[in-house]
């Protein structure tokens, strides 16, 4: 992969858009030092957590002083009942069984202190806020009880994702690395994208890959080919013995599938290769969206194969020898490598993410900054709304 005449200068060639200054860097100067990192994404404001917090008391304050500035005709009965109905999700047990004690000692003390206790509205008034109360103690221990069976799952989904996907070491053989999983699917941990990175005799090997399908059964798949890299690129002399590595593997995966999966089960996936002591990378790309090299002046190169590929496990309809492609890969430069979810997220407008023009020009002190703007910046993007999950892995070489 000669970067020829080709490359993008400074990441754009003339007239490119300027990039979303929201996303990254800068590329500093000389002497000033690189710029902080762009924030996580915000949550809920702290007041607005705290006035959900106190809206039961707020609701029974407002109910006495209601009974006490108007006639005895009018009455606070809906806010008596929507407070421990309100504190049920919100508080525990105890909090829920004392905001409906609170209630109705509140409506007995004025109902006396006015004299009214004995009349029927005011016997059924109470009878249906104590009724309330009970039932929002019920709520709230059913609640409870849902919130921790889906602690649990999460417990249950997080450790099968360090158990697939495990995090790698923040340096392996020289270099700096960091990897990032954001589930489309709100509160789901692993599904069909994957990453891996293994030092070998021959380099540092590493492969981004997205599994077709969704559900148990790509997670299935995931694990079959992060197993069958993890081996080959242990054992295999070549990149390219690897991919037919993997390319086996899924061929024998594919017999013991039923149903569509069986005829159309496949995994684009992008190998990378770093020598020990050799300043270039090797790529081998099965139908993968190319990996993008950040250089430290902010020069940003797409590594786009010379010979298109077809996704592993699709050997059937095309045999072929893979033929990898090297590119210089000096000090300070960073890979990326990421999958489909990246370029598939759009924004309101239809419009793809596109990350060379966003990341072009921008620099990253390490591999973990770049990751977490760029996630951010997809979600932004997309309006917190993504269609795919995104798997994101960068190298850089100090």
């Amino acid at each position: 992969m000669d970067e020829g005449p080709y490359a993008r200068a400074g990441g754009r060639l003339p007239g490119d858009p300027v990039p979303d200054p929201g996303l990254g860097d800068p590329v500093p100067d000389p002497g000033l030092g690189d710029a902080p990192a762009v924030p996580a994404r915000s949550r809920w404001p702290a007041w607005g957590r705290a006035f959900v917090r106190l809206l039961p008391v707020l609701l029974i304050a407002v109910a006495v002083a209601y009974d006490c500035l108007t006639p005895r005709y009018f009455t606070a009965g809906p806010l008596y009942t929507a407070a421990p109905l309100v504190a049920a999700p919100l508080y525990s047990r105890r909090g829920t069984l004392l905001t409906g004690v609170a209630v109705v000692a509140a409506v007995i003390s004025l109902q006396v202190t006015y004299g009214v206790a004995h009349y029927a509205d005011s016997i059924t008034e109470l009878v249906t806020i104590t009724t309330v109360a009970g039932l929002a103690v019920f709520v709230n221990s059913f609640v409870r009880r849902t919130d921790e069976r889906l602690a649990s799952a999460r417990e249950i989904a997080e450790a099968a994702q360090r158990a697939v996907l495990p995090e790698p070491a923040e340096r392996i053989g020289g270099f700096e690395i960091a990897a990032c999983y954001e589930a489309a699917q709100a509160d789901a941990f692993i599904g069909g994208d994957l990453y891996a990175v293994q030092d070998s005799p021959r380099g540092i090997r590493i492969i981004v890959g997205d599994v077709r399908g969704k559900g148990m059964g790509a997670v299935a798949a995931v694990a079959v080919v992060i197993g069958a890299f993890r081996e080959a690129a242990e054992q295999e002399a070549t990149l390219e013995a690897v991919a037919q590595r993997l390319e086996r593997a899924l061929a024998r995966e594919g017999t013991r599938r039923e149903g569509l999966d069986a005829f159309e089960g496949f995994t684009t996936a992008v190998l990378a290769e770093l020598p020990h002591g050799d300043g270039t990378v090797r790529i081998v790309n099965r139908g993968h969206p190319p990996p993008l090299l950040l250089y430290a002046d902010g020069t940003l190169r797409a590594l786009a194969a010379r010979e298109t590929a077809l996704p592993l496990g699709m050997g059937e309809l095309g045999v072929w020898p893979d033929r990898a492609d090297e590119a210089a890969f000096p000090g300070g430069a960073t890979l990326l490598l990421y999958t489909d979810g990246v370029t598939e997220a759009r924004d309101a407008r239809g419009v793809f993410y596109d990350p060379e023009e966003r990341l072009a020009g921008r620099s990253f002190r390490h591999p973990a900054d770049l990751l977490d703007a760029l996630a951010e910046d997809v979600r932004r993007h997309s309006g917190g709304g993504m269609a795919d999950d995104m798997a994101l892995l960068a190298v850089r070489r100090p």
